[in-house]
């Protein structure tokens, strides 16, 4: 079809053309509300690349999960040092 040709539909061609199109709007509002919705993950620790780098290969040794509850154990025993009123 070139440029300024007119493209013909039948009633039923139409339809599905119509219909077609109002999934398509709906698809595309879900997709601005998702974004809409969305938060900046922002994190916690900004480790250094070095640190970033070690943390990478121990998981893939080590394994994610292991290497997480490792990092928790230690961060937990950090902040256990805090006064109690910096705690909550």
């Amino acid at each position: 079809m070139r440029t300024g040709d007119n493209m013909k539909l039948n009633k039923k061609s139409k339809k599905l053309y119509s219909d077609a199109i109002d999934r398509m709007q709906e698809g595309l509002e879900a997709m601005i509300d998702l974004y809409n919705e969305a938060e900046d993950d922002i994190p916690l620790i900004n480790f250094e690349k070095e640190v970033q780098e070690e943390i990478e290969k121990a998981k893939s040794k080590y394994g994610s999960a292991f290497i997480d509850d490792k990092i928790n154990a230690i961060v937990k025993e950090v902040l256990s040092f805090l006064p109690p009123d910096q705690q909550e």
